[in-house]
């Protein structure tokens, strides 16, 4: 394999943010150690150790670890006995922590559970949203999933949740009644359910695995214009083929421009944000990567766009990563209006690796680059149309997520704007919009 195919297979499995690609674990130790050595080593809380430290010499993106002697931080490591995997999981932090990188970290094995879950875009339970009544304290069904038991069951939207296998869910927060109802794949739960016109009943439903939705979409008549609002929350292992689907229907639905949401996005798979650009983009870089070695790979679009209509992409200081990669390479290409907030400034890639003993560790691999050769490190990507939002109206949407995407959400308000006095949405300065 040669150099270049070595890298396109790195970045293949990349990750920007909390997403995952778990990689293949590492030959446990170095050359030059006895066997004796050896056989000590693997018995003990240093044999992870040892796997996490070579995964950062042979990776890291600064060769020269941030001026760290990181042969000497090996040595370290490995001199020291342990009394617990706890203690050599707190040295290895430790040592990690001299690289002044926050995001190459160590993951305990719960930890990095918790992350395969939730960038797999899938989860275990039965599938349904829930919200809780301000004043009331009350726990309901926000959304039931597609395809998943909560639906088969009959639940429905709105539906209260009174009790959960036997326990009532007064004074439960909606993060306690979650807990309690998530659980292994072919398990049961019995859930106590009040329907508006019914006597309280109950259900049993056996859970099962499910895909997340990262993508919600919907056709909104805004005047004499059909705009296709879609809301990307993350970048997720679903999240490609659940774009291509809204777009697809969207556009079915003669949808004349769309708008979509990336504010609170923290990012997700690398190959993701790629793929999902070239939804939208027929030609044009969108990306490029440099290594450690200084090696420089471009991902570009392939002709394989959806659409060419209008497109506003709303972005604020929590679209980060992948997120930015998206917003960078549209607005580089000058395809969409890019709008609201500067985003985060996180222009890092990431490959994350499952160790021996079920831990995990996240390595930063490469730096990444707009197409315009832009370093939005610590900075940003700055929108094409700034929208300043107060405090009262972040806190609104907050309480009402019901507001995001409507007239009451000032930067969908001003997208809207752009898109019946500019039908094309190319780029325009802010003093451009009435």
């Amino acid at each position: 394999m040669n150099l270049a195919s070595r890298r396109f297979s790195k970045f293949r499995t990349a990750l920007l943010s909390g997403a995952i690609a778990t990689t293949a674990s590492v030959t446990l130790f170095v050359p030059g150690l006895s066997q004796s050595v050896r056989a000590a080593l693997q018995d003990s809380p240093k044999a992870v150790l040892d796997e996490a430290w070579q995964i950062v010499n042979r990776d890291y993106v600064d060769p020269s670890f941030n001026k760290v002697d990181w042969q000497a931080a090996r040595q370290q490591l490995l001199d020291k006995d342990y009394t617990s995997r706890e203690e050599a999981y707190s040295a290895l932090r430790k040592a990690l922590e001299k690289l002044n990188d926050p995001y190459t970290r160590f993951m305990d094995p719960k930890q990095y559970e918790a992350l395969t879950n939730q960038t797999s875009g899938e989860l275990t339970g039965v599938g349904m949203r829930l919200e809780q009544d301000e004043k009331t304290k009350t726990i309901s069904v926000a959304e039931p999933m597609e395809d998943s038991p909560a639906i088969q069951a009959g639940i429905q939207a709105g539906d209260q949740i009174l009790g959960i296998d036997g326990k009532s869910t007064e004074g439960m927060t909606v993060g306690d009644a979650a807990g309690l109802i998530r659980g292994s794949e072919g398990t049961k739960v019995t859930l106590k359910i009040g329907r508006t016109g019914k006597s309280p009943f109950e259900v049993t439903l056996t859970r099962a695995r499910i895909e997340v939705a990262a993508v919600r979409y919907n056709l909104k008549e805004e005047g004499k214009t059909r705009v296709g609002y879609i809301r990307l929350q993350e970048f997720s292992a679903h999240a490609g083929e659940q774009m291509q689907k809204a777009i697809k229907k969207l556009k079915d639905q003669k949808a004349d421009a769309f708008v979509l949401d990336l504010r609170g996005n923290p990012g997700g798979l690398l190959r993701v944000s790629i793929d999902i650009a070239r939804m939208w983009m027929d030609t044009g870089a969108i990306v490029r990567t440099v290594d450690r070695e200084g090696g420089s790979e471009e991902m570009r679009a392939n002709r394989t766009a959806i659409t060419d209509k209008p497109l506003v992409v709303l972005v604020d200081d929590n679209s980060a990563s992948a997120s930015e990669i998206l917003a960078g390479a549209l607005k580089d290409n000058k395809r969409a209006t890019v709008m609201g907030g500067q985003t985060f400034g996180k222009a890092l890639v990431q490959s994350v690796h499952s160790l021996s003993d079920g831990s995990g560790l996240a390595v930063t691999i490469a730096h990444y680059y707009t197409p315009n050769g832009i370093d939005i490190s610590h900075k940003g990507v700055t929108p094409d149309v700034k929208v300043d939002v107060t405090d009262e109206q972040k806190l609104q949407l907050a309480s009402k997520p019901s507001l995001v995407g409507t007239q009451d959400d000032p930067c969908y308000a001003r997208a809207i704007a752009l898109l019946k006095t500019n039908p094309s949405a190319r780029p325009l300065a802010a003093n451009e919009i009435r």
